[in-house]
């Protein structure tokens, strides 16, 4: 008879222990459920477009994050720069992984269909060959993930807030990612937290990420900081989005003196936008190109717009302050 080695990643979960955490932790468990709701509620109150708006925006705090955390210091900037075929003299390697990662909090791929949610048949979005390397392949892959979602059955009475972090432990054990690509785990179970959610596609850590993207010790340990860290950034997040409101409502006094409904249209496109070109600013609050750009030089002067790109050609445009 034939004895085979048990899967690492079954000798190292313990399901029970992370069951018995969350009962523990049922105070914070719901301290953390009570400010994601909030900040979902918050983002489900705004229009369509600016929902979605919202919803780049906190991704892109979400990639910097994750990319700094995992030691590549890209800023959000140039991320939706990239994003918007302008770039940036960033890491290409680097670049690549945040659009991926843009792309899956924004909705893109099915969160169970692993190799497709990775990009792993596209080479152009797993360019990242020398972090990549130690991923298993073919055959050897899709046992991972086999295992993975068998060990995940085990968890699936969890609440999802508090399975995605014995979920971002399963994921490494099983060896789904490089050891040193910790967004692809981080990026997955952002969008499995938000189940439930009406306005979020994903829930976001920001800064707070960073304690938990890679930890250690007992799951006890391993939850009470994942909660405390999702509470955390839930409450960074509403303050995120309420600095925004606040922008567009001083943006509107500050133009209130110019006539017609045009000066309004920008405020709340540039509100609504992280990131707006010229043109798209004639898209989206129906105005001429000149008219786009005019409006856009006298917010600049106010102190209200400012230009990142720093060029004539192809020039981006955020609120200010």
């Amino acid at each position: 008879m034939v004895y085979h080695e048990k899967p690492a990643a079954h000798q190292v979960f313990d399901a029970g222990a992370w069951i018995s955490a969350q009962g523990r932790l049922a105070v914070e468990l719901a301290r953390a459920a009570f400010a994601l709701g909030r900040l979902d509620g918050a983002v489900a109150a705004l229009d369509p477009a600016a929902r979605q708006g919202a919803n780049r925006r906190l991704a892109l705090i979400e990639v910097e994050a994750m990319l700094w955390a995992q030691g590549t210091a890209l800023r959000r900037e140039e991320i939706g720069r990239d994003l918007m075929e302008a770039r940036a003299g960033a890491d290409l390697e680097a670049m690549r992984l945040a659009r991926w990662a843009i792309r899956r909090l924004e909705g893109q791929g099915d969160a169970q269909d692993l190799r497709g949610f990775l990009g792993l048949h596209r080479a152009e979005v797993s360019g990242l060959d020398d972090l990549l390397a130690t991923r298993p392949t073919g055959r050897d892959f899709d046992g991972a993930v086999a295992e993975f979602h068998d060990l995940a059955g085990q968890v699936a009475g969890l609440a999802p807030l508090a399975r995605a972090a014995a979920l971002r432990v399963l994921w490494r054990s099983c060896g789904l990612s490089a050891p040193e690509v910790l967004a692809e785990p981080a990026v997955w179970t952002a969008r499995a937290m938000a189940e439930g959610c009406d306005g979020l596609g994903f829930v976001p850590l920001g800064r707070h990420g960073r304690a938990v993207w890679v930890d250690a010790g007992t799951p006890a340990e391993r939850l009470a900081r994942h909660l405390a860290a999702v509470a955390a950034a839930a409450q960074d997040a509403r303050h995120e989005l309420a600095r925004v409101l606040d922008w567009q409502a001083r943006a509107l006094a500050a133009m209130a003196g110019i006539k017609g409904d045009n000066p309004g249209r920008v405020v709340r496109a540039l509100a609504a936008h992280p990131l707006l070109s010229a043109a798209m600013l004639e898209e989206s609050a129906g105005i001429s190109r000149d008219t786009a750009e005019r409006m856009l030089a006298r917010m600049k002067g106010l102190g209200l717009a400012r230009e990142i790109t720093g060029g004539r050609r192809f020039r981006l445009w955020m609120a200010a302050g």
